[in-house]
């Protein structure tokens, strides 16, 4: 976007909100959208967005749609982090129209933490007495819908350029307390080469993505925040700045039935200094690092490394050592005719305490559509 017309848009956006709104870049706003999507996505690492061909394209490059040329795709997926506290959802379709020169896609996640203790009530704010009779529960949850298009920009024998634009709505959840609406696009390159090498390029929130954040609280839950010295929130507009994903792979032929895919993906922010490998104000790159041997198309192996960062080392008890974590991946798939069964097998930290996490993915391929 033009310098110029950057400042209209949020001034638009302010307006449209209404007086007392407050608008802030937020580091990491909207983070569940960088879990990832699909077992196999997420066994390797994330590391997709040069090669990905089928409906979880709308998530990791909108260009790799044209992919699913001749018929529909269908992707279901269900992850269980931190031991079931945190469930997240991922369901994908992509729909080839006007004979495959062109796709949509329509992808839906859901990231859910349920039970939260609500301990507002928890202290007497009169005599500082407890009561945990008081204690009672909410959820918070994450939603995002991604409207999708692709289309074919050339296709030679050398391989096939293609691009894609997403649509994002986004709108999250926290008990009766707040909800906000987002809305925001993401677009995307992809060259898919048939002699082995594939490049992929997307440019996320393009636009400056928003949360408009709207505080509900009763009287009675204002006067206990007031009396505990809690700030009470006002009205808010959270804002996501634009990041760039680049990514190659390449696809080694090991005789006539096996393949072996490298691939790497470097994330791109400009909103500041992040924990990462490339750490710097205002630009930090994070890698994911994945790998795919196939066997005929039917049985895959796949592995992959990602969120690099720097912690405390353990035993260190006076936190002044710092070690490299990373996130492992591993994970496997085989296809049977018109369904690919995917699993992923993640390590969220591997220090003393890794936190495991089990991923199950289907796809379903349900056959060509009618010809007109």
């Amino acid at each position: 976007m033009k310098p110029t017309t950057r400042p209209l848009l949020l001034l638009f956006v302010a307006l449209c909100l209404g007086p007392g709104v407050q608008a802030q870049f937020v580091t990491y706003s909207n983070d569940f959208l960088n879990i990832g999507a699909g077992a196999a996505g997420l066994a390797m690492g994330g590391a997709q967005v040069s090669s990905v061909k089928d409906a979880t394209a709308g998530y990791y490059n909108p260009a790799g749609l044209m992919g699913v040329k001749d018929k529909p795709d269908f992707t279901l997926m269900h992850a269980e982090y931190f031991a079931g506290i945190g469930k997240y959802d991922y369901a994908a379709a992509a729909f080839p129209i006007d004979d495959g020169k062109r796709v949509l896609g329509f992808s839906l996640l859901r990231f859910a933490v349920d039970d939260i203790p609500n301990t507002l009530y928890l202290v007497n704010p009169q005599d500082g007495s407890i009561d945990y009779n008081n204690i009672q529960s909410f959820s918070s949850a994450d939603y995002a819908f991604l409207l999708s298009f692709s289309q074919m920009v050339k296709e030679t024998s050398a391989g096939r350029l293609s691009v894609g634009v997403n649509t994002k709505i986004i709108y999250r959840d926290v008990g009766s307390f707040a909800h906000a609406w987002g809305f925001g696009f993401d677009g995307g390159i992809q060259w898919l080469g048939n002699k082995g090498g594939s490049f992929g390029i997307v440019a996320k929130d393009i636009t400056t993505t928003f949360n408009a954040w709207n505080f509900s609280f009763t009287d009675e839950e204002k006067q206990v925040l007031y009396l505990t010295d809690n700030d009470i929130p006002v009205k808010s507009v959270e804002l996501t700045a634009p990041s760039l994903i680049v990514g190659g792979s390449w696809l080694f032929h090991l005789g006539r039935k096996a393949t072996l895919r490298p691939a790497i993906d470097l994330d791109v922010t400009f909103d500041g200094m992040r924990n990462t490998i490339v750490s710097s104000n205002p630009v930090s790159i994070d890698p994911h690092i994945g790998l795919e041997a196939g066997y005929k198309d039917i049985v895959f192996l796949r592995f992959g490394i990602d969120n690099f960062q720097r912690a405390l080392a353990d035993g260190d008890t006076l936190n002044q050592r710092r070690v490299w974590i990373y996130q492992p991946s591993i994970g496997a798939g085989f296809k049977i005719k018109f369904v690919t069964i995917d699993y992923a097998f993640t390590n969220l930290a591997n220090q003393s305490d890794p936190l495991y996490t089990n991923i199950f993915s289907l796809k379903f391929d349900l056959g060509p559509l009618p010809k007109k």
